[in-house]
């Protein structure tokens, strides 16, 4: 086995990856990290039988709410600093520093290293909030940002702009950190593929004590939560796209199949492994919504095509003015957005910067930080360009259900605009295909990363764990669905998201603790 000795220079450490595990019933799990998030979980299980959904969503809420309204300059300014941090670190010496040592190959061709972050970082997340975040900005329909007057030139502008805000440097600066954090002190310092590991340079030997244990728990807890979340959520998007076009009804058993065909199909691809299938799923990802941009480009090139530049250049201009927390006069929409959004993707970083660091050994620094902040950002802007300037299009000139009637329903925002374009029903097919495959990538990838935290950082645990663990995703979605209905995942959502305070203050300290870890590398 690894162990950390004579690799860290810091404080070498006699800890050896798997030590405090406990081998039984074929899985090979930490203890007491497996022991405590299980039990975390059948409590929930227990409360969503026992409390109200409504109760529980309510009590959540206003907690969630309490977070952002006391804690908004901490999630603003924590956003700014990991994005001026990742820069920093591209143009330093540190940027030299190659993930595995100077003699390190990456594992994954170029390509299909940039589908599988991609993927399981925010893919599904363009495909419900592409169409409906842009008409909802330009619209009105929850505030617009900084205050732009709604259905003008420059709300037109300030949508654009505001959308690739959120959708870009900042998420993937986010994600970044925990990334490269992991990678590093895995790949370079022999380490546990474990979040206590970062943290090795400011803990010593206690990163292995229950310091470490709390904060492997969290995010063991936020990755699944979130990922419940998801499915729940994005079940509702699949549900109504396949009632759009196919005319079955969306009602809770057909959210439920849903999940359920995702969750078995995930098992799958967890049963083929990262080759046989995470990488080929998230290759099929990319192919297929490459195909759905291009048509839906083509389709409205008159609008898509001079959109791009138009979207890079509010992006630009509003990137200041949207990063600062203080003075605002849009602060409702600030906190029911943009803090939002950050308090999300934080509590999202623990499952995508694992999931990350784990495909990304061989690749230098510079290279590493250029291609998940750079490229995604390039991505999502086209993505958002093309689908968004669309949408706007269309409610400016009252085209179709979404131009006549605005945003009514989220989830088939996106299935009405494609109603007004030529091929439409084609296109909501393609749609409806690739919201699936985008969950069963979440799903794999998710067990992947949940399974390594609850194993003690082993990368080759059984794989009967990542079954397991699948599984449960699915579980907990359709439970809560199930006896809650959408205010269940609505409330689990709410707690998630609160999850985002301490990561918070965890994201910060780890940047400290990374810096201190790559002083003593050779590069």
């Amino acid at each position: 086995m690894t162990k950390g000795v004579d690799k860290y220079s810091i404080d070498s450490t006699d800890y050896t990856i798997g030590q405090d595990n406990v081998q039984k019933w074929g899985f090979d799990v930490h203890n007491p990290v497996f022991g405590v998030s299980a039990g975390f979980i059948a409590l929930l299980l227990v409360l969503t039988v026992i409390v109200d959904a409504d109760t529980a969503k309510a009590a959540l809420d206003g907690m969630k709410w309490k977070i952002i309204d006391n804690f908004d300059w901490l999630f603003m300014w924590s956003g700014n600093i990991f994005v001026v941090f990742c820069l920093a670190l591209v143009v330093s010496p540190f940027g030299k520093i190659r993930l595995g040592g100077t003699e390190a190959v990456a594992d994954y061709s170029f390509m299909s290293w940039l589908a599988m972050l991609f993927a399981a970082g925010m893919g599904i997340g363009l495909m419900f909030w592409s169409v409906a975040e842009p008409v909802a900005y330009f619209t009105g329909w929850y505030e617009t940002p900084l205050g732009a007057v709604p259905n003008t030139e420059e709300a037109k502008q300030m949508a654009m702009g505001a959308v690739m805000f959120h959708w870009g440097l900042h998420p993937w600066a986010i994600y970044g950190v925990v990334a490269l954090s992991l990678a590093f002190f895995t790949y370079n310092k022999g380490l546990p593929l474990s979040m206590r590991s970062v943290f090795y340079p400011i803990l010593g030997d206690r990163a292995w004590g229950w310091a470490g244990h709390i904060v492997d728990i969290l995010a063991v807890l936020a990755t699944l939560f979130g990922l419940a979340t998801s499915l729940g959520l994005g079940a509702q998007q699949a549900a109504s796209g396949i009632q759009h076009v196919f005319g079955i009804e969306a009602n809770m058993t057909l959210q439920v199949v849903v999940i359920t065909a995702v969750t078995l199909l995930a098992v799958v691809s967890v049963l083929r492994g990262i080759d046989g299938g995470v990488k080929v799923i998230s290759n099929i990802n990319m192919i297929v919504a490459f195909v759905l941009l291009i048509l839906v480009a083509v389709i409205g090139y008159t609008v898509t095509f001079a959109a791009i530049p138009e979207t890079l250049f509010a992006y630009l201009k509003n990137l200041v003015p949207l990063s600062n927390p203080h003075g605002r006069e849009d602060v409702a929409w600030m906190h029911g957005w943009t803090v939002f959004y950050w308090a999300w993707w934080i509590s999202w970083s623990p499952f995508v910067g694992m999931f990350i660091a784990r495909v990304s050994k061989g690749r230098t620094v510079r290279e590493f930080i250029t291609a998940v902040l750079i490229v995604p950002t390039a991505v999502t802007l086209i993505w958002m360009s093309v689908f968004g300037g669309l949408a706007i299009d269309q409610v400016i000139n009252q085209v179709g259900t979404l131009g006549a009637n605005g945003l009514r329903d989220v989830p088939l925002a996106m299935f009405e605009m494609f109603d007004a374009l030529p091929m439409g029903t084609m296109l909501s097919i393609i749609a409806v295909v690739l919201v699936l495959v985008f969950f069963i990538t979440s799903s794999d990838s998710g067990s992947l990363v949940i399974d390594s935290i609850t194993a003690g950082g082993k990368v080759d645990a059984p794989v009967i764990q990542r079954v397991f663990w699948a599984f449960m995703e699915g579980a907990i979605a359709v439970a809560l669905l199930w006896i809650g209905g959408q205010e269940a995942i609505q409330a689990l959502q709410a707690g998630a998201i609160s999850s985002a305070l301490p990561f918070t203050v965890i994201l910060l300290t780890m940047c400290v603790s990374l810096l201190m870890g790559m002083k003593t590398e050779r590069y």
